[in-house]
């Protein structure tokens, strides 16, 4: 996936269907599709030291650029942006490796690439801001800088010249970079304020619908494109479509796996999110609602995967749910096969309950809903295939669970309850067997942290070789024994 230099690819929610738009691109058909742009900078390169008039090489370029159509900007900036964000990182490989003919080839591949991008989206924007011409302006005379520098290496044959012309050359390339993403961001920027408007401006559910869509697949391009959602007020956009019934459930889904996606507790930025305060109440209670009325496992999954980042995201939201009865709502969806029966659903609930946890109201409503009982359940969450992604999601139902088990276990009546239902049991099993936490450390934490909090309330449930091992050393003497162990222990 294209990124922004520093950005990284946030992992899509997995899904059992794809009844809504939420659809991963083919990985070969992406490859096919990005083959076009590289292909066509080999044939770009013949031409690179004829002059051309800007007019012809403008028609030039777009003749042969087979990749991005013309009428999406948003695309075109997405593909060329990550052509060139490879070529910038490959070059960088070269020269440390002092392969000077691949790099001057490179640069003059990266030249193409950038006024390709330059002379596309000039043709399909409407008109360029005068900050964007100066970085366009300036990213063209670095990757001309660049070409020419690189082309002196070539001629270059004492060491010490080099090493210093190497060093140049290693300027120049970081500048091109700060100015390749200045101006990506900036034009990412505006087509992405275009997208929030034409939904804010839209009273065509299907334009709605199709828009929204298209805004969750820009989170999947990277948390660059999250941070620059968020900036631009989407959030508020999306908070609209949430709390309006006259949308279709599939187009409200939708509004929320882009929330899900830009408050991913993942993301390195939050300072962008201050319109998403401001509407969080309005949020929060329409995600609650998805997830009551959710006539699918998909739909429910994407409502609560809102809600748990949310949760992680503001404490203030964990009151609000518990004031909107969410434990009720969640533990009740749980009995539902319809709306949760995969691991990554349970997963997102038990986060939800964990971070709810802290509060002290919380243990009161767990008891009244026999959300003990779900959450001892959920300790034996147990993958039905060898996928890894399915495995993972086990082991953090396990660990989540275990970790709510014990805060609420403050309260003395979820830990006689806990006690009742056999859970220190249950947790010995988990420390002492490997094979039943797939040999996670994590979740090995977890069930120590949590047992040691029971123990504090009825000792007297645990055997003497359980107590000696598993409570009475130190934590981190505890982990060592049993993440040692062997299967023929138990």
């Amino acid at each position: 996936m294209m990124a922004l230099p520093g950005g990284h690819h946030l992992d899509s929610i997995p899904l059992p269907g794809q009844r809504l738009h939420l659809m991963q691109v083919d990985s070969v058909q992406r490859w096919m599709e990005d083959l076009k742009l590289m292909t066509e900078c080999e044939c770009m390169c013949v031409l690179q030291a004829k002059p051309i008039s800007l007019e012809e090489d403008m028609q030039g370029d777009l003749i042969l650029a087979g990749g991005p159509n013309p009428g999406d900007p948003l695309q075109l900036l997405l593909k060329r942006g990550w052509v060139i964000s490879t070529e910038l990182r490959r070059i960088g490989q070269k020269l440390a490796q002092d392969r000077w003919a691949r790099v001057h080839s490179m640069s003059v591949r990266l030249t193409c690439h950038a006024r390709s991008m330059v002379s596309e989206y000039s043709a399909v924007n409407r008109s360029s801001s005068q900050e964007m011409s100066q970085i366009e302006k300036l990213l063209m005379e670095k990757c001309s800088e660049l070409s020419a520098v690189t082309e002196r290496c070539l001629q270059v044959e004492n060491e010490h010249v080099l090493k210093s012309m190497k060093a140049c050359v290693s300027e120049t390339l970081s500048t091109l970079g700060q100015h390749f993403g200045q101006l990506l961001e900036l034009a990412l920027t505006r087509e992405v304020q275009a997208l929030v408007r034409k939904i804010d401006a839209s009273d065509n559910i299907y334009t709605t619908e199709s828009t929204t869509g298209n805004l969750f697949s820009l989170t999947q391009e990277g948390a660059p494109l999250c941070r620059i959602i968020a900036k631009v007020d989407g959030i508020l956009c999306l908070a609209d479509i949430l709390t309006d019934n006259s949308h279709p459930e599939a187009t409200r889904a939708e509004a929320a796996a882009v929330v899900a996606q830009v408050t991913s507790p993942h993301l390195p930025f939050t300072q962008h999110l201050s319109s998403f305060l401001e509407s969080m109440e309005e949020i929060v209670t329409a995600l609650i609602k998805l997830c009551q009325e959710a006539s699918s496992g998909e739909v429910f999954l994407l409502a609560s995967a809102a809600l748990a980042n949310i949760t992680f995201f503001d404490t203030m939201a964990c009151e609000m749910l518990l004031q909107l009865n969410a434990i009720r709502v969640l533990l009740e969806a749980c009995s539902d096969k319809q709306r949760v029966d995969t691991p990554y659903t349970r997963d997102q609930i038990v986060t939800i309950l964990a971070n709810m946890s802290v509060l002290e109201q919380c243990a009161s409503d767990i008891i009244q809903e026999n959300g003990v009982q779900l959450i001892m359940g959920m300790l034996s969450e147990k993958p039905r295939s060898g996928n890894p992604a399915e495995v993972a999601a086990c082991e953090r139902v396990q660990q989540k669970a275990a970790v709510t088990l014990a805060r609420l276990s403050r309260d003395p009546d979820v830990a006689r309850e806990a006690v009742r239902l056999s859970c220190m049991s249950r947790l010995i099993e988990l420390c002492r067997s490997p094979s039943e936490r797939n040999s996670s450390d994590a979740v090995l934490v977890a069930c120590l942290a949590a047992l040691r909090r029971l123990a504090g309330v009825c000792p007297e449930g645990l055997q003497d070789s359980d107590f000696q091992q598993l409570v009475q050393p130190r934590l981190v003497d505890s982990f060592l024994l049993c993440s040692n162990m062997e299967e023929s222990f138990v």
